[in-house]
């Protein structure tokens, strides 16, 4: 597909989640993926649900295919003398190769860093894994929910006294799988300078740590760990999810000025002259006094009414989404933030855009669908002369 791009040849040797992730938002910019998938099984996402029957009576992950979408697929068993050449000869033509393994499978097989590097020098790779290429745990195996765990983001999720939450979405393969290619970006640009490739080694346990941000600042400046706090922002009041009459409305006002508007908005004058709510240090201290305050006015209208007010004292404000609303919202919508794509047998599917828009580049509302297993292999080995 068309795309600032679309001259780079990937290939994508990862599987579910982190490494795919980075290899569709690659896709999507007009990189051509190969994607290598093990014979018979393929990408375990694969088997993942939810699912959609096929004409034949089959499974269908959409899992996979929204993941997966615009990419080609060829089966090889790199253990295989003849399927490991058709890989090496892929890569000798690509720019960049993607895997996701435990550190050390590739180089047993006979394929790491430094045989391929040898071999093919302008060739950038590109490891995403649990824990990285060093450290004393880099050979442990982990999944989204570990590193979830492990990198602090649980703490700091749900409500003060309540279970382990996970982060509804799976925060520590994506969060991977942006830095990932980010390096990839980076790296390509340094190859446009010297020529060479180099190692990119991103670790889903660093990205948690990364997107800690005020977590992180508070710890150092209070030397106290951070719990949860529900729906409301530490260090910026208020800026929460309040309830009103029949629903609940985000709140963001992020200064003294809007704080003004807000009680304004709102006509609770009483606020301004109230010394526990005279700065924003100030109403953060006083968090709960203020939610009980705005609470008890929002509780004589509907959601529509206060947003409509708020928004039109220029209130940062906004309605509280299930998926099925954000996906319908007008913004969205206008956006291009729902795009149609495919199943391997071609039945559509909808899936989340591209959030990337380029002044230069077109942002198609259809994209091309996932692959079916091992379905490019015939017009691959043909263009390897193999």
């Amino acid at each position: 597909m068309a795309g600032p791009l679309d001259d780079l040849l990937i290939v994508d040797l990862s599987r579910v989640l982190a490494g795919p992730y980075a290899t569709m938002v690659l896709s999507d910019l007009g990189a051509r993926v190969i994607k290598v998938e093990r014979p018979g099984l393929g990408d375990d996402s694969r088997h993942i649900g939810p699912f959609k029957s096929d004409a034949e009576g089959g499974e269908q992950s959409a899992y996979f295919a929204s993941i997966n979408r615009g990419k080609q697929s060829i089966a090889l068993d790199l253990k295989d003398a003849g399927d490991k050449a058709v890989f090496e000869a892929l890569v000798a033509r690509a720019d960049v190769l993607v895997e996701n393994y435990r550190p050390g499978v590739m180089a047993k097989l006979g394929l790491g860093w430094d045989v391929l590097h040898a071999r093919h020098p302008r060739l950038i790779y590109a490891a995403a894994s649990g824990f990285g290429h060093t450290g004393p745990d880099s050979q442990k195996a982990a999944y989204d929910m570990v590193v979830q765990a492990m990198g602090g983001i649980m703490s700091v999720t749900g409500w003060p006294g309540g279970k382990p939450t996970r982060v509804g979405t799976s925060v520590g393969d994506i969060t991977a799988g942006l830095f990932t290619v980010i390096g990839i970006l980076a790296a390509l640009h340094d190859r446009a300078r010297t020529g060479v490739g180099q190692f990119v080694d991103v670790a889903m346990l660093d990205g948690q740590i990364a997107i800690l941000e005020n977590a992180v600042a508070r710890y150092a400046v209070t030397g106290v760990a951070p719990g949860p706090l529900g729906a409301r922002h530490p260090s910026i009041t208020p800026f929460a999810a309040y309830a009103c009459d029949g629903g609940h409305i985000v709140i963001a006002a992020g200064n003294d000025v809007l704080f003004g508007a807000l009680a304004a908005a709102l006509e609770l004058p009483g606020l301004i002259g109230d010394a526990r709510f005279a700065s924003n240090s100030a109403r953060t201290d006083h968090a709960d006094a203020l939610a009980d305050i705005l609470e008890a006015r929002l509780a004589s209208g509907p959601p529509a009414h206060w947003l409509a007010r708020l928004e039109a004292a220029g209130v940062p404000c906004g309605p509280l989404h299930d998926v099925a609303q954000a996906l319908a919202h007008r913004q969205v919508r206008a956006r291009n933030m729902v795009i149609e794509t495919a199943f391997p047998d071609g039945t559509p599917l909808l899936a989340a855009g591209n959030p990337v828009k380029l002044s230069a580049h077109d942002d198609p509302q259809r994209r091309p669908g996932a692959p079916g297993l091992d379905a490019d292999r015939d017009a691959i080995l043909k263009e390897l002369g193999l």
